[in-house]
């Protein structure tokens, strides 16, 4: 990966929809090599999709929750990790060394939506040992672009 690789992740991390034409434009090249350089991208992984940022609000899902799991037993990660792929609301969710052993974002419509999620489905998963729920006050840095 060169300089103008870099350059052309950049330019797609800021704004997924341009045209190869437009992106050629952006990071210097011909549409033809700027093209050979975006496909080669793909195909080795480096851009591994493309995606629409939704505004949360917008969709009914303005009311945004971290929780911070811990399970009991490590033989409870793999039906913990199917069981919260299985529940729509989870938006995103990391395991992690030390505790908590999860941080979970959730996206619902309002406070009793998470409640109802939190009683019965969150609390449910195999192995929850402990729940901390903090409520997301306002997004500060959201969708950054990966240093290439």
């Amino acid at each position: 990966m060169d300089a103008t690789d870099r350059k052309i992740l950049a330019v797609l991390q800021a704004e997924g929809r341009l045209t190869v034409t437009e992106l050629a434009q952006r990071v210097s090249l011909s549409a033809a090599p700027c093209h050979r350089r975006l496909r080669e991208l793909e195909r080795s992984g480096v851009i591994s999709g493309y995606r629409a940022v939704l505004d949360p609000g917008a969709i009914g899902r303005g009311f945004e929750v971290l929780v911070s799991v811990t399970i009991n037993r490590e033989d409870s990660v793999a039906a913990f990790e199917a069981g919260l792929a299985a529940i729509e609301d989870v938006v995103h969710a990391e395991r992690l060394f030390g505790e908590p052993d999860y941080l979970v974002r959730v996206a619902t419509a309002d406070i009793a939506a998470f409640q109802k999620l939190r009683d019965e489905k969150l609390a449910r998963l195999p192995g929850v040992q402990r729940m901390t729920s903090t409520i997301v006050m306002m997004r500060v840095v959201d969708n950054r672009p990966l240093p290439t």
